[in-house]
């Protein structure tokens, strides 16, 4: 696979409690030069970050970030606020305590909510893979779809573990054919990049792929 082909869809990730504006700066410059999808940035910087990169490239910030436990009002709100301020992608946490007690429709109406508040703009759906069991992460997919998600996305990057080939070949036998597949946490190598892609990833979440071939580093490519 051609590395233009994993950069494409590549959402380069910058969600660090520490990161300035002149850290989203760098991270925006190497997304245009490389051709990403976007960049995914905290909310507190969408509008300075829109300002600087203007229609050069997509703005994706997070939403319930990274626990998901906020109240569906203040998601909401936390969404119509990015939009406001220039983001062209939500990316969204689900309450993973939801899905423990089976509020199954509370879910569903929340991403619901969000989808109607994002409007013609992508909403991708984390559901953070590595604190569900296989039957709860099918049941995701079927949410999801049914809520009208236009991506679910395996991990926040801030749990236990990120995403894996398993739960990714997972999503894309249950998942209904209008939504997308995306792979976050621990995406390491490009090998890794194109193994994702290959079992169904259309979208990447990682900082690493734009630093391996920024600094030349294709080992086992």
């Amino acid at each position: 696979m051609e590395i233009k082909e994993i950069l494409s869809r590549v959402d380069h990730t910058l969600l660090s409690q520490t990161a300035t504006f002149d850290d989203i700066k760098t991270i925006c410059d190497d997304a245009i030069k490389y051709g990403v999808a976007s960049v995914c940035i905290p909310p507190v910087y969408v509008k300075r970050a829109k300002e600087y990169v203007g229609d050069e490239m997509s703005i994706c910030t997070v939403i319930g970030f990274p626990n998901g436990y906020n109240t569906t009002e203040v998601k909401v709100f936390e969404t119509i606020d990015a939009i406001k301020n220039g983001a062209d992608e939500i990316d969204m946490v689900i309450n993973l305590g939801w899905v423990k007690d089976e509020k199954f429709d509370t879910i569903f109406d929340e991403i619901k909510r969000i989808k109607a508040a994002c409007g013609k703009r992508i909403l991708k759906v984390i559901v953070e893979t590595c604190l569900l069991s296989e039957e709860e992460k099918i049941k995701m997919c079927e949410i999801v779809t049914e809520a009208g998600g236009d991506f679910i996305k395996t991990s926040t990057g801030f749990s236990k573990n990120g995403a894996t080939f398993a739960d990714v070949r997972l999503f894309a036998a249950n998942v209904g054919e209008n939504v997308r597949i995306k792979a976050a946490g621990g995406i390491s190598s490009i090998l890794d990049a194109e193994k994702f892609v290959s079992l169904g990833a259309s979208r990447l979440g990682t900082s690493r792929i734009v630093k391996l071939v920024k600094n030349g580093e294709f080992a086992g490519h």
